[in-house]
């Protein structure tokens, strides 16, 4: 009993709560860019960046574990990078992050839908729902969040499977999906990195170590398994997408209407609100954390900020869903990506008594910097 306890305290729980983190809306927007570059090619894609985010969330968690200090982001950016790191940081942890979660308010519209079709108001006041559910939870304490992440991301995996049973049984539709178009090659790289972006709850998972007077050097498989995991969960995801839908929409949800049994529609109804709620959370966290340890602002004026500037938002007209991944994802996370390893590099020379990663190799290193920043060229071109 004592080493079943054990193993969901040091390690189902703080998995899942990455993985539940993770697992969000740019999983909606890959079976249409699955369709558009080739399953190959995607598949590719996604294997090598949960590789990339693995390591990626390492070196944040390494990076907080060898500085004294308590920061978010920005702070540690400031510590490593100077007064340009600082600022320059803020795009990315801050105003990117509300973006993010003005993308998740797009979506939430879709899966409340599917959950109440014969619901005849406007997507003003579904959205608004979410909203009001999502801002509420933002107050929740560390352990109440693992909990609540590990029912949420056994749910998912849960309604994935179905999702997945039910469309392989068209296995023939599967087989007439291109495996390689060269033509849209790079069309998802911004959305791969929006999809395995978890670098805003690994501060939440050091804590729940640390909470639970727990060494947060515990966290390192964890924190691994929870980065590649999701792959996996989006593999099934896409294949049962592929299967079932006539036509693949941008957010993997509007094609389904009206082509599949009520039921698989309301599994993917709520499948969508629940990683939709469990992600805009974390990133809701993260960015008040931020708010309150590098800008030292009080909580309150912190809360406030997290809560309306992604409706503000939304009402303002952000309302394009795959363009904002896109953007976020390939040059909001990739210029984060940029500044986490140069952050890293600065503080693996700290002589620390604890630490996550001993070395990496340049081989390692320089190809990472090389994708990241070709990556933002890329977008910010095309």
């Amino acid at each position: 009993m004592e080493s079943i306890k054990k193993l969901f305290s040091q390690f189902i729980f703080p998995t899942s709560l990455l993985a539940g983190t993770i697992i969000g809306a740019g999983m909606f927007a890959l079976p249409y860019l699955f369709e558009k570059s080739g399953i190959i090619l995607g598949l590719l894609y996604l294997i090598f960046f949960s590789l990339v985010f693995a390591l990626m969330h390492l070196m944040y968690a390494d990076i907080i574990i060898r500085t004294p200090e308590n920061h978010r982001f920005p702070g540690y950016a400031g510590v490593y990078l100077g007064k340009f790191g600082f600022w320059s940081s803020i795009f990315m942890a801050v105003i990117g992050a509300i973006f993010v979660l003005t993308v998740y308010l797009i979506l939430s519209a879709s899966f409340i839908n599917l959950i109440f079709p014969n619901l005849i108001i406007d997507n003003i006041y579904k959205i608004l729902f979410f909203w009001l559910i999502s801002s509420a939870a933002l107050f929740f304490n560390v352990n109440k969040l693992t909990f609540l992440e590990f029912l949420v991301f056994g749910g998912m995996v849960v309604i994935i499977f179905i999702i997945f049973i039910s469309g392989i049984l068209t296995i023939d539709k599967i087989k007439s999906y291109s495996l390689i178009d060269l033509k849209y090659a790079f069309l998802p790289y911004g959305a791969i990195l929006f999809s395995m972006y978890g670098r805003s709850a690994i501060p939440t998972v050091l804590g729940y170590f640390r909470n639970n007077n727990q060494s947060p050097l515990l966290s390192k498989w964890p924190i691994i398994l929870g980065s590649i995991i999701p792959s996996l969960i989006y593999i099934i995801f896409i294949f049962g997408i592929f299967g079932l839908s006539n036509k693949i929409s941008e957010d993997a949800v509007s094609g389904l209407v009206g082509h599949l049994p009520f039921f698989v529609l309301i599994f993917l109804g709520v499948l969508g609100i629940i990683s939709l709620w469990s992600t805009y959370i974390m990133i809701g966290r993260d960015i008040k954390k931020t708010l309150e340890h590098d800008f030292k602002l009080s909580q309150i004026l912190s809360g406030l900020i997290v809560v309306f500037i992604p409706i503000i938002l939304y009402l303002l007209g952000f309302k394009n869903f795959l363009k904002l991944i896109e953007i976020s994802g390939g040059i909001i996370i990739g210029l984060e990506g940029l500044f986490l390893i140069l952050m890293w590099l600065k503080a693996s020379k700290i002589n620390a008594e604890n630490k996550m990663i001993n070395n990496l190799h340049p081989l390692i290193i320089y190809p990472l910097l090389i994708v990241f920043i070709g990556g933002i060229v890329y977008k910010l071109v095309y």
